[in-house]
């Protein structure tokens, strides 16, 4: 059977082996509720509550701050519509970078009552701190930033804007969906008072994620009912995904370093073919997570590429999973001053732990002929 190389790994990761064996009995014989008074329902109660230990400590809070979600996605509305339906109206901070789970809910509060002010970055994709203080200036009641760029990788300086958010009273929650196990991520010195995260970006399953959110910070569910997660997230709980999240976040704990330094030589490898090829590499002169690179080759249609590279037996992306179903160049790129058509042209590379030093050399083998390849049809097509 065919198998593709896969170097898609921001839009999600396979099952780790571990994380499979410690959700098949969840799946199997404890099937409790965890609400049950019986012993079914203790076992379940007793594995999310040893999950939500591990995912606290994977980023460094305490196990009561961890409220289970279904991923990122209702973290991040969970902090910005909770946040909102117990404040009046005010000002919400975000970046022009943020996600659309960030983005949209950001711009539903505006029907509210709420304003909207972005921050901008620079040419590298790392926003602007001159950018954030003029925000700042305004008195805004929330404030959101992603810690790591889902498409281009750039690191943010999410630790100084939270002390300018700090300074100006805001609340300050960072989309660290990202950044996970690819980083050091320490929810004490970032010094943010929220932050959200998934678990299938970090070979976990789909759909649990997780908002850490400070104890101060007075938050309305968005869905209301039996009360679980201290009322914050009603709804009978995923046990198996819990418990599979938890175990995921202490294996990416464990061997993020050594799979940072393995990844950052895989990513350098590609990078340095790419420049000999002509590539633009976005965000390369910045901070960013050691297995993504986000390119373009100018004249080349992004997709069109991506489907050369899918028939070949590599999968990449053509920018954002999330935003792929959208035609318009990355919001990504457009805000780091990016022309659009060459924003039209990008794809994305994210390596992962089964990505080996021989995927890299036929990957940058195979690119190398699809790119002439096409080169040479455009050369035809304009004479």
């Amino acid at each position: 059977m065919f198998a593709p190389t896969y170097l898609d790994h921001n839009a999600t990761t396979p099952l780790d082996p571990a994380v499979r064996e410690v959700m098949l009995p969840y799946l199997d014989g404890r099937f409790g509720n965890a609400s049950s008074r019986h012993e079914y329902g203790r076992q379940a109660r007793s594995a999310i509550e040893a999950a939500r230990a591990q995912v606290a400590a994977a980023v460094g809070a305490h196990k009561t701050e961890v409220v289970f979600t279904s991923g990122g996605s209702e973290a991040n509305n969970l902090f910005l519509k909770g946040v909102a339906a117990t404040t009046k109206p005010g000002v919400v901070v975000i970046s022009r970078l943020e996600h659309p789970c960030v983005r949209e809910p950001a711009r539903q509060l505006t029907r509210a009552g709420w304003a909207m002010e972005t921050v901008g970055v620079d040419a590298q994709g790392v926003i602007n701190m001159s950018d954030v203080e003029r925000a700042m200036a305004t008195g805004p009641r929330m404030v959101s930033v992603m810690l790591a760029n889902n498409e281009t990788g750039v690191i943010q300086p999410v630790d100084e804007i939270a002390a300018a958010a700090r300074a100006a009273g805001a609340w300050m929650h960072t989309d660290a969906v990202q950044a996970l196990g690819k980083l050091p991520v320490d929810f004490r010195a970032l010094g943010v008072n929220a932050m959200s995260i998934s678990a299938h970006k970090i070979y976990g399953p789909l759909g649990a994620g997780a908002l850490i959110v400070d104890k101060r910070v007075d938050l309305a569910p968005l869905i209301a009912g039996g009360g679980q997660e201290r009322g914050l997230r009603s709804g009978t709980e995923n046990v198996a995904a819990i418990v599979g999240f938890g175990k995921a976040c202490e294996l990416a704990v464990a061997r993020r370093d050594s799979e940072m330094q393995r990844q950052a030589v895989l990513r350098d490898e590609l990078d340095n073919a790419l420049v000999s090829l002509g590539a633009t590499i976005f965000g390369r002169a910045a901070p960013r997570l050691a297995g993504t690179t986000f390119f373009a080759f100018a004249g080349i249609d992004g997709e069109t590429l991506v489907g050369k590279l899918d028939r070949e037996g590599f999968a990449c992306a053509s920018g954002s999973a999330c935003s792929s179903a959208d035609p318009e160049p990355s919001k990504t790129l457009l805000a780091m001053g990016v022309e659009p058509n060459t924003a039209r042209n990008a794809v994305r590379v994210s390596i992962g732990m089964s990505t080996t030093r021989s995927d890299m050399t036929r990957f940058i083998d195979v690119l190398r002929v699809q790119v002439d390849a096409l080169r040479g049809l455009r050369a035809v097509t304009v004479e």
